[in-house]
C-alpha cells in the first residue's frame, strides 16, 4: 500500500523475482559484491522490496533508511 489510502501495487512473486534478479545484476555491475555494506533510501515500496532482496542475494549487507530523514539524519544512519 501506498501512503495515501485507497492506492496499492500488486506484484506477483515472479515479478518481485524478474526485479529482485535485475537489480542484483545492476549492483554487480557497479562492483558490489559479497560482504559490501550498502544503504538503500528510498519510500516503502515494491522497488525497495527487490532492493533489500537483490542485496541478499548477492551477499551483500543491506541497511534499509525510508526518504524523508534530513540530510544529518541520513548520514548517522549510514555510519551506524
Amino acid at each position: 500500500e501506498k501512503d495515501e489510502p485507497g492506492e496499492e501495487v500488486r506484484v506477483t512473486y515472479r515479478e518481485l523475482l524478474e526485479l529482485t534478479c535485475r537489480l542484483g545484476n545492476t549492483l554487480k555491475r557497479q562492483g558490489v559484491k559479497r560482504g559490501d555494506r550498502v544503504t538503500i533510501y528510498m519510500p516503502p515500496c515494491p522497488l525497495a522490496v527487490a532492493s533489500m532482496l537483490a542485496c541478499a542475494r548477492i551477499g551483500a549487507v543491506h541497511a534499509l533508511v525510508f526518504a524523508g530523514f534530513s540530510a544529518e539524519s541520513l548520514a548517522d544512519r549510514i555510519r551506524d
